[in-house]
């Protein structure tokens, strides 16, 4: 039998993009992910601020979906975007972590739908949340 989730997190770990941006997933299970950002003055959009740029938040939404996708029962293998749409909030506070939580709730036999969200430590105020399409791809 294939282990979903253990080829799930090594494809996230093994992207360049998300070791640049200092990924790290937290959690994976069946159709569900969830990967924290670290804060890092390299990704600040506006110095005088310190808030994250929302390309790396972005970024961060989009592999956490990948790999809720990639995790599910029903997807046979690799996957990837073909629509992500983000609503951005709220600035991130700077100097906190960025989480990101996914869920994989419906699959079908070409597409995938993901909904998403991206927390710093105010958990009741999201920084951004998103809805995307991915593809299903055999293994």
């Amino acid at each position: 039998m294939v282990d979903k989730v253990a080829i799930a997190r090594r494809f996230i770990e093994a992207i360049p993009h998300a070791k640049a941006l200092g990924l790290n997933l937290s959690t994976i299970s069946e159709g569900e992910a969830e990967i924290t950002m670290p804060y890092n003055p390299d990704l600040v959009g506006d110095p005088r601020t310190g808030v994250i740029h929302g390309g790396a938040v972005f970024a961060a939404l989009d592999t956490c979906c990948g790999a809720a996708v990639m995790s599910h029962p029903s997807a046979p293998g690799a996957t990837a975007t073909i629509d992500l749409r983000i609503d951005y909030m709220r600035a991130a506070t700077p100097g906190l972590n960025i989480t990101t939580h996914a869920i994989c709730y419906h699959i079908t036999r070409n597409v995938a739908f993901v909904r998403a969200t991206a927390m710093d430590d105010d958990r009741d105020r999201p920084v951004a949340t998103a809805a995307g399409a991915f593809t299903v791809e055999g293994l």
